[in-house]
């Protein structure tokens, strides 16, 4: 019987590839992501993070300097990708109605797609994010759509200096109830989006010159 050397008689071991520091930076940004969604900011912590990537704690610091870094360049991109999903629905043009639909969609079909995204964007940012929250995302998308309400609020007789105050109301209630179709998932997209418009479109085709209260 032949001797073997002993390590020919052992399988040799699967030597994994080094990620570049380009590929472990997204991967600690991807891992940082559903932690953030699923615990928030303050419930997530550096060590949770490096051990989900599977690295030591120094490698996140190196790469982002803290949670607080990595936090940043998450919402940043969020606000991005969200903003030009709703801009883009608004800057097609046609018709109002139309519009309104596009936005609404668009809203949705974000979260649809990117679901801890949306988790992490509608959350309470800490303190030191100044920029980049979800409400002064929603605050920038109704400033565009106060141009468009102020031109139909002339056409109908309505006073066009109340267009910011309806373009606050009717983008909010178009994030709300992407914030709660979040969970629901019911009815489909498509029928959210047509409640939406209805309540919407026809609320203000019907609305009046000077509203006041009902008194009792």
């Amino acid at each position: 019987m032949a001797f073997m050397p002993s390590d020919a008689r052992e399988p040799k071991r699967a030597t994994r590839a080094r990620m570049t520091a380009s590929q472990r930076r997204e991967q600690l940004l991807e891992v940082s992501r559903g932690l953030f969604a699923e615990k928030g900011f303050d419930g997530t912590s550096v060590e949770e993070i490096a051990a989900r990537a599977g690295v030591s704690k120094p490698v996140v610091y190196e790469h982002f300097g803290g949670k607080e870094g990595i936090y940043a360049v998450i919402v940043d991109r969020e606000v991005q990708a969200l903003t030009a999903a709703l801009t883009g629905a608004l800057a097609e043009g046609g018709h109002p109605k139309v519009m309104v639909e596009r936005t609404a969609l668009a809203l949705l079909e974000y979260i649809e797609a990117s679901e801890d995204g949306f988790r992490i964007l509608v959350r309470d940012s800490p303190v030191a994010q100044a920029t980049g929250t979800f409400s002064s995302l929603i605050g920038d998308v109704a400033s565009q759509v106060e141009h468009i309400l102020a031109e139909q609020f002339k056409r109908n007789g309505l006073d066009p200096q109340v267009a910011p105050l309806y373009a606050q109301m009717l983008v909010g209630m178009v994030a709300l109830t992407g914030q709660y179709w979040l969970d629901a998932r019911s009815p489909k997209k498509a029928d959210v989006a047509a409640h939406l418009v209805n309540l919407a479109w026809n609320g203000l085709s019907g609305m009046e010159k000077r509203p006041t209260l009902t008194k009792g």
